[in-house]
């Protein structure tokens, strides 16, 4: 049958129908019905969600959105609401950021880290720096985190009441490091402290101007275990403590080699500081 004697024939049942139901009653049903993205039930209506690419009850992150969209969210409206809104606070630290890091940028002394000094490989990760030196069988690590170890206690300047600007004391990272000298099988091992300037202050024998100190002395075999015996550098016999920083000076490990590693420290901690701010910064701008 085609399709106008179709409709010929349709047209008469859909009159009779009117004088039944009534005019509007039977115009809205002779209105074509668009395809849409939901189908009608005798009870609820399912939506079909671009997100979860399913009919019915929403399962994809923007169910709370979805359920306060009413009978119908569109794709751009989902899109929309799945924005990052940035707040006013957000904003003005972004702001601030921008001079914070161009400043910083300028304080910046060594803008590469050396792969070594004074014969000892190093090497970075994350904030773990690792130094090495292997001489023949004997292997010298040193091990030091940067984490939390920038100097609150710098010296006192020396400021003139005529001075404009006077200059306050550099902050440094001073961190405690690790010392392990292995050999055959077994490792001497020191913990060691670095020391401000403040704390050598009023000293008049020069013995007691060393950049570090000996917190604790461990000797083992094999790997590291927390069972193993330590001994406090406080309470080692003062010649003993003394022998024990000739050993170390004897590798090398002597204050002008502490003060290359406090300057190294003090670049690599800064720098990753530079990059903390960095990363704040992107991450509270509007892409």
């Amino acid at each position: 049958m085609s399709v106008l004697i179709k409709n010929a024939l349709r047209l008469p049942v859909l009159k009779s129908a009117g004088k039944l139901l009534g005019t509007n009653t039977v115009s809205n049903m002779t209105k074509l019905q668009p395809r849409c993205m939901w189908q009608v039930s005798s009870n609820t209506l399912a939506i079909f969600h671009h997100k979860c690419n399913s009919f019915g009850q929403c399962t994809c992150s923007y169910r709370k959105v979805h359920s306060l969209g009413g009978n119908f969210l569109s794709k751009a409206a989902t899109e929309v609401a799945g924005k990052t809104a940035f707040t006013q606070g957000e904003k003005e630290l972004a702001e601030f950021l921008d001079q914070e890091i161009a400043a910083e940028r300028k304080l910046q002394k060594i803008k590469k880290i050396p792969t070594e000094v004074d014969g000892y490989k190093v090497k970075l990760d994350g904030s773990e720096v690792t130094l090495i030196k292997v001489n023949g069988d004997e292997t010298i690590e040193i091990n030091f985190n940067i984490n939390h170890t920038v100097d609150t206690d710098p010296v006192e300047p020396d400021i003139e009441p005529t001075m404009d600007k006077p200059e306050l004391g550099e902050m440094k990272s001073r961190p405690t490091f690790e010392v392990e000298i292995r050999r055959g099988g077994k490792t001497l091992g020191f913990t060691c402290s670095t020391v401000s300037p403040s704390h050598n202050q009023g000293q008049q024998d020069e013995s007691y101007n060393d950049l570090f100190m000996i917190d604790e002395v461990v000797m083992y075999d094999g790997e590291w275990k927390d069972s193993n015996y330590s001994v406090s550098g406080e309470v080692l016999d003062g010649t003993l403590y003394d022998l024990f920083m000739n050993l170390l000076e004897d590798k090398g490990i002597n204050n002008e080699f502490v003060d290359k590693v406090i300057e190294i420290s003090t670049a690599y901690e800064h720098d990753n500081y530079v990059r903390m701010l960095e990363d704040i910064q992107r991450f509270v701008t509007p892409k």
